[in-house]
């Protein structure tokens, strides 16, 4: 093509402009918008994805919360407030708060409730305070301390049925080791599934054989996280191993103890298991006169065994608000600590 051919070609090119408008811009306003379109529509799900991931991700957990622990909570709230037997679950009375009157006017209830803060006095206070010595005595540099730490976990491992049956047979009346060693001390034998008090030990000692480990390892890792200057500090001033200990230890330690407490306290609450296979046929009765029955073995009494629903419910109910009152302690108990800190 001839210089004057590609001059004319360029002249019809620019004639197809509106005037005023540059040569080129009649050929760009004419390409298809596709890369912008595809472009807007990636930045649009990138927003979607950046808003919407973090509640896809949390939405299993509140599906199976709800599905399992909201709606069967809800509904317990419900069947605290009617007469359900477990008979007949389509034949629902309502009765209002008559199934908690009939609790608080119930001796059934209140020696559960009863048994409940005795046997949770015995067994965590001396578990807490066992836990809170082994784990000083773990804390100093000791030979195969990882194995010690792993020892003391066993327990918690092991399952609640097992745990039970080597201390039924350890508290047996006949042949039992415990009664063995009290007849070398010059004591009689003790019938503990059979006695007040001794029942009530029996079960706490399981409680705490089975957590006193536990509860050392989370006041091993509070014990790790203390500054060592307040100890080389503490050294300094003449203070001596226990010195350091109640001075230094215990002080750090208050809000880690503040928790085992509180939890040690729930767990004692809801405590179900082991008095449950420690009594035998007559575990759901917490004994033969009830005299180790807790809360959780009363409600599985009244709901399994007589197959009052609406009652079991109702005592569910109020272990919640034990719990919830517990719970309120805490918070206060927490603040006051940190004021005073």
């Amino acid at each position: 093509m001839t210089s004057s051919d590609e001059a004319l070609a360029h002249s019809a090119s620019s004639a197809e402009a509106a005037p005023g408008t540059p040569p080129g811009a009649a050929r760009s306003a004419r390409r298809p918008a596709g890369p912008a379109a595809a472009g807007s529509w990636r930045s649009r799900l990138y927003r979607w994805d950046m808003k919407g991931s973090p509640y896809a991700f949390v939405a299993p957990f509140f599906i199976l919360f709800g599905a399992f622990t909201l709606v069967p909570l809800l509904y317990t709230a419900w069947y605290s407030l009617h007469n359900v037997q477990l008979s007949s679950l389509d034949h629902q009375t309502w009765t209002g708060l008559a199934n908690y009157r009939n609790l608080l006017s119930s001796d059934f209830f209140w020696n559960a409730l009863k048994n409940t803060f005795t046997i949770g006095v015995i067994s965590t206070v001396p578990q807490l305070l066992a836990a809170l010595g082994l784990a000083h005595l773990l804390n100093y540099r000791l030979r195969g301390s990882t194995v010690w730490r792993v020892v003391m976990l066993t327990p918690y491992a092991t399952s609640v049925a097992a745990a039970t049956l080597v201390f039924t047979l350890l508290y047996s009346w006949d042949g039992g080791m415990v009664n063995w060693l009290l007849h070398f001390a010059g004591v009689g034998p003790v019938n503990w599934r059979e006695s007040d008090w001794g029942s009530q030990f029996a079960v706490s000692s399981i409680v705490i054989w089975r957590w006193t480990g536990y509860n050392a390892l989370i006041y091993l890792a509070a014990m790790q996280a203390i500054p060592a200057d307040l100890y080389e500090s503490a050294a300094i001033d003449g203070a001596n191993r226990w010195q350091q200990f109640r001075h230094v230890t215990v002080p750090q330690l208050r809000p880690t103890i503040l928790f085992t407490v509180v939890v040690s306290t729930i767990g004692a609450t809801q405590l179900f298991g082991e008095p449950l296979l420690f009594g035998g046929v007559s575990g759901s009765k917490g004994g033969s006169e009830h005299q180790y029955q807790t809360l959780g073995l009363y409600m599985y009494d009244q709901g399994w065994i007589v197959g009052n629903l609406g009652k079991a419910s109702a005592i569910a109910w109020s272990m919640f608000l034990i719990l919830l009152i517990i719970a309120a302690v805490n918070l206060l108990l927490t603040r006051r600590l940190r004021k005073s800190q």
